[in-house]
């Protein structure tokens, strides 16, 4: 009998494991049965957008914290398929810095062209996974179109349920008798609903960065920044500005550690997102917060302490999709005995190495270098379509040169494709100025 195996999550990590499967099925390999948990009525994850906030149709706690006007804040290079280039989706070279729709028209691209979708259970959360007496899993799933509890037993389980999902809220004195709006990141959707208004944004990474940007450019009056550990530092537009952390509001005036004040419409929360596996029993359960190498996976893929099962995408990310097939192609061999574990004491030690590498390291170049180490030393062991590394690393630093040379500029400049070595056009209009995000209009020549 053919073993089976359980992909929890149809989003990115998700597909990137079930086209790992397909790959080798395509080559004439036997695979295993795979069967794939969405609890979304379709897949993609972070990119099946909804203007839905809290619960979805079915009651269930929405997924995406995608929001309307996200351009890609990272060059499209440095997270291209290997075995499925932009150009090969759109039929010539685009510029570097997409749109959502672009983005999820080519992820949601290759998973329909490899023809996955009758892998994939839609509307099907996982209840439940612990360690089944005879080997392998026990899966409970909740099949909410048909009303009623599934349980099987698969071989293997992946999980793939990504880690943007459940926000890490704090609470600030205050905060309950605030006169605006509060909402975190999750939550957010359209940046035109903060238009002529003033606006806290507490936090100082990606999200605050970008969401930020995106109400200054629809319209907002101010846009004031609120950091715990240090500023951004970017050059901000007229009527953006940083101060340290926030702490306590007072009806519509917030106050922060160094004395400032200034009253504000809404607060929006910025403040990251847990890793949450509420589905997993406790000796299978990663626990970790958003960094490089998370603990306990040998290859950051690998549960040590249970080697059937597997994590993809659990990792903070310079990378993304990228990183996400290395991960499945190594995880799809370990499981089709192409790739032989070693003895658990010797993955420890592996873990232990990765992780003393992470923690010395120092700025974001080292950080861009250390993934893309990651990545190399997992794609060695596979079959893992070649593309250019080295590239996607210089890619990289330029881009992060480009952001702290102009922090509403730097989606203006263009990349060279890592996969098919050609160089992107520049977009037809300065992402300043460009109001109208869809495909059809990003997708036209100058």
């Amino acid at each position: 009998m053919a073993k089976r195996v359980a992909v929890i999550g149809a989003g990115p990590s998700g597909l990137s494991a079930l086209r790992a499967f397909a790959a080798a099925r395509d080559k004439g390999e036997a695979i295993p049965e795979v069967v794939c948990f969405e609890k979304q009525a379709d897949w993609g994850g972070q990119w099946n957008f909804t203007w839905r906030t809290g619960l979805d149709a079915r009651g269930e706690p929405v997924q995406s914290s995608m929001y309307r006007f996200l351009w890609s804040n990272g060059p499209k290079e440095c997270l291209e398929f290997a075995d499925y280039s932009f150009e090969e989706h759109f039929g010539k070279p685009i510029p570097s810095y997409p749109p959502r729709a672009v983005l999820a028209d080519y992820i949601l691209g290759r998973a329909e062209k490899s023809g996955l979708r009758d892998w994939v259970r839609f509307e099907q959360p996982v209840r439940w996974v612990e360690a089944a007496p005879e080997g392998g899993f026990t899966v409970i799933s909740n099949d909410l179109k048909q009303d009623r509890v599934v349980k099987e037993h698969f071989d293997h389980v992946i999980v793939a349920n990504g880690h943007f999902s459940v926000p890490n809220v704090p609470e600030f004195e205050g905060v309950t008798e605030f006169e605006g709006s509060v909402i975190h990141a999750h939550d957010f959707r359209n940046a035109e609903e903060y238009k002529g208004k003033d606006i806290l944004i507490v936090g100082a990474s990606y999200s605050a960065e970008d969401i930020g940007l995106q109400c200054k450019k629809y319209g907002a009056n101010s846009v004031t920044f609120s950091y715990r550990t240090a500023a951004q530092g970017f050059d901000w537009p007229e009527g953006m500005e940083e101060h340290p952390l926030l702490t306590r509001i007072d009806g519509s005036t917030v106050h922060f550690s160094d004395g400032t004040s200034k009253d504000v419409d809404a607060i929006i929360l910025c403040t990251g997102y847990q890793h949450s596996f509420p589905f997993l029993a406790d000796d299978l359960k990663l626990r970790t917060h958003n960094r490089l190498y998370s603990p306990g996976l040998y290859k950051g893929v690998v549960w040590n302490e249970n080697p059937d099962l597997f994590y993809i995408g659990m990792q903070d990310q310079w990378y993304t999709f990228t990183m996400f097939d290395a991960e499945a192609w190594f995880a799809r061999d370990v499981i089709m005995g192409k790739i032989a574990l070693p003895p658990k004491a010797e993955r420890e030690a592996d873990i232990a190495a990765w992780t003393a590498r992470e923690e010395a390291l120092e700025n974001a170049y080292e950080m861009i270098d250390f993934q893309a180490d990651y990545i190399r030393e997992l794609v060695a062991d596979t079959d893992y379509p070649s593309f250019d590394i080295d590239l996607t690393q210089k890619e990289f630093k330029t881009w992060k040169k480009n952001k702290e040379k102009g922090i509403t500029t730097y989606r203006d400049k263009n990349h060279a494709s890592p996969v098919t070595g050609n160089p992107q056009p520049v977009h037809h209009t300065a992402w300043w100025q460009a109001m109208d995000d869809s495909l059809e209009t990003y997708l036209k020549t100058q």
